[in-house]
């Protein structure tokens, strides 16, 4: 897992220890960026002339001090139409801690803006991919944290301009490898430039070998040469499997859509595609948003994760770092809507405690997780606890209904609530989708996300969806002056919060079979029992012993899972056409076929978060926007696939299930 850079400050400028080389020239830093990245990638001219709602995409291969993207960004808005969006894509082995950085750009006061903007977003990064919206949506930036050899080859993108830069050859040999020349071409738009500082006879062989004409030009200051050049031969491209691939972009289409669902899945979807320009209906068939699943008034922003880094622990990395950036900028802390006060998760046996020695052990940055003893995390908590665990400082609780509600105030998204959608028609002449109810039209658009959780599947394109809604109930119990105490959020086999409005949530109970949605008493119970486990001091400064179970508050809802516990969001196939598209696969499973999926126009689906909502479903907004938008994609290739819709009908179809 990822590494910070180790610094040296010399002169009031960044070294680093690993490569003994500067990040930028001690002369000037912010000239040379300009005359090499922006100038020989003709940025100004180029990004002059893209049209309204137009993008352009850069590929980075080392952020550094992130020198190079601010000035990418300032450059953008200087030249670019003001509805148009840049990209920004950055592969880094070793990041800068958040004080570093904010050290290495105070340097450049006439980037203070932007840099002011990053900071407020940047904090602990693990490896992976970090997703970071800018100035109101216009600039995006993609982090790949992690090998630039090992990262690129998993990156879905077309880049435009590559920015080839790094620490000198001669300083970092490992990177400067004809695998990235050709990753990098493989990766290129057609006619993408790159530029670099350096003239290396090495690296311009390379890139020739790649595709790339290459030039030899004057370089910055005392540098007397560097290389800048384009992509004039595309290189073969991999086979992908088609089933994963992204339905073709319908040149002129509508950018208005339809979100079904007023959750915080379908209010993800709706704020990304929204900051993004689109015109969004949102529809939801109770009388307010975020009073299903997501109406709980504590929900925690945590989740058990892997030692051997499954799909699901990666995704929940990248999801975390990306809802609590969200958080930061749309919601103020304090009493009603969230708080940063950490999540203690402790190892209430040994099966769990190993597991916890093994995550800690993993690489994971401190700022993310760490172990703590019993009496630390009794310190931390604020009361006597049974156990040590780990400890999530960035974590805590949210009232999830207030985060749903301020992704639905863009003046791009309209609801319409009260509202159950019963068709969905699709007119080929006209190119859009409508959505009826009992009385009549409701919305109109070019493209449909259902986000309705379980009922996502009420639908017959999307009835083969395997769904699963499980019950629970979670309680609030009066907050007194002894539990008043805790400090941060606990959890176990679930979960108490501090308090919110002088009430504290604990919960939540899993039922499978349950048919209705009424709190009952034998819920409470096993919820207070739950607490007594956890937190014997907490469950006796609440007084649970003493409470009567009639009159503790709670609420039911309906969690949405999928068979992997993976959520589903991408497009949607016509299930009876992809079983005749790819029936080989069923006696061969390792066939390279190439027929395109049989997708349905413009149907997408956004769901089965199951208990991870809060963490999952804010990124879920921008794979969606990736795929509709035609970005580059916010997670790995693996990642995005392991969330594919399509996942489960090519299961059925190579185990020859009916």
């Amino acid at each position: 897992m990822s590494s910070y850079a180790q610094l040296d400050w010399l002169d009031g400028q960044p070294v680093s220890v690993a490569f003994g080389d500067v990040y930028f020239s001690r002369s000037s830093g912010l000239e040379e960026t300009r005359h090499v990245f922006l100038r020989h990638n003709q940025l100004a001219e180029r990004f002059a002339a893209l049209p309204p709602d137009g993008q352009f995409s850069i590929g980075e291969t080392g952020f550094g001090t992130g020198l190079n993207f601010l000035c990418a960004w300032q450059h953008f808005l200087q030249h670019a139409p003001a509805t148009a969006r840049l990209h920004f894509i950055s592969a880094e082995k070793y990041p800068l801690t958040a004080q570093d950085l904010g050290q290495a750009l105070a340097l450049w006061p006439e980037l203070a803006s932007q840099a002011q903007q990053l900071l407020r977003q940047y904090d602990v990064l693990s490896s992976g991919w970090h997703r970071f919206v800018l100035e109101g949506g216009r600039i995006i930036l993609t982090l790949l944290v992690g090998d630039v050899l090992e990262v690129l080859p998993q990156l879905d993108a077309r880049i435009d301009a590559w920015f080839l830069d790094g620490f000198a050859p001669s300083k970092n040999p490992d990177m400067w490898q004809p695998a990235l020349f050709q990753a990098m071409a493989s990766l290129s738009a057609a006619d993408a430039t790159f530029a670099t500082f350096t003239c290396a006879g090495f690296v311009r062989r390379g890139l020739k070998e790649a595709g790339f004409s290459v030039s030899k030009v004057a370089g910055h200051g005392q540098k007397r040469e560097m290389s800048c050049g384009r992509l004039v031969t595309a290189p073969a491209q991999p086979w992908t499997p088609p089933w994963y691939a992204r339905p073709a972009a319908q040149p002129g289409q509508e950018r208005s859509a339809i979100v079904v669902g007023g959750g915080i899945a379908g209010a993800s979807t709706a704020y990304s595609l929204a900051q993004r320009g689109w015109q969004v209906t949102l529809v939801e068939r109770l009388p307010q948003l975020a009073q299903a699943a997501s109406g709980n008034p504590q929900g925690v922003l945590y989740t058990k994760l892997s030692p051997h880094f499954t799909p699901l622990t990666r995704l929940v990395l990248s999801g975390y770092a990306y809802s609590l950036r969200l958080l930061h900028q749309l919601l103020e802390q304090g009493d009603d809507s969230w708080r940063a006060c950490g999540v203690l998760q402790l190892a209430q046996d040994d099966k769990e405690a190993a597991r916890q020695a093994q995550l800690a052990a993993a690489g994971l940055p401190d700022g993310l997780l760490r172990l703590v003893s019993q009496q630390e995390a009794s310190a931390i908590a604020g009361l006597p606890l049974p156990a040590g665990g780990l400890f999530f400082p960035q974590g805590g609780w949210l009232n999830p209904p207030s985060l749903v509600h301020a992704l639905c105030s863009h003046p791009n998204i309209q609801l319409r609530t009260s509202s159950t959608v019963l068709e969905l028609d699709w007119n080929p002449l006209e190119q859009c989708w409508l959505a009826s109810n009992e009385n009549g039209p409701l919305a109109m658009g070019s493209a449909v996300i259902l986000a309705a959780a379980a009922d996502t599947a009420r639908f017959d394109s999307t009835s083969h969806l395997p769904l699963k809604a499980i019950r629970g109930q979670v309680s609030t119990v009066a907050a007194t002056v002894a539990s008043s105490q805790l400090q941060t959020v606990l959890c176990g086999e679930g979960y108490i919060s501090p308090a919110r409005q002088q009430q504290h949530c604990l919960g939540a109970t899993f039922k499978f079979e349950a048919d209705n949605l009424l709190p009952n008493e034998a819920e409470h119970q096993e919820n207070l029992d739950m607490l007594a486990g956890l937190a014997p001091a907490m469950h006796q400064a609440v007084g649970a012993a003493g409470l009567k179970l009639q009159a503790i508050g709670g609420r039911a809802a309906y969690r949405c899972t999928s068979p992997d516990y993976l959520p589903l969001i991408g497009p949607v196939t016509d299930r009876r056409q992809f079983a005749e598209c790819y029936r080989e696969l069923a006696n061969d499973a390792t066939l390279k076929l190439d027929s395109a999926s049989p997708w349905i126009s413009g149907l997408y689906v956004n769901t089965a978060h199951g208990s991870r909502g809060m963490i999952t479903a804010p990124l879920s907004g921008e794979i969606l926007a990736a795929y509709l938008d035609n970005e580059a994609a916010p997670l790995q290739q693996a990642l995005m696939q392991a969330v594919h819709p399509s996942r489960f009908l090519l299961r059925k179809l190579i185990r020859k299930q009916d």
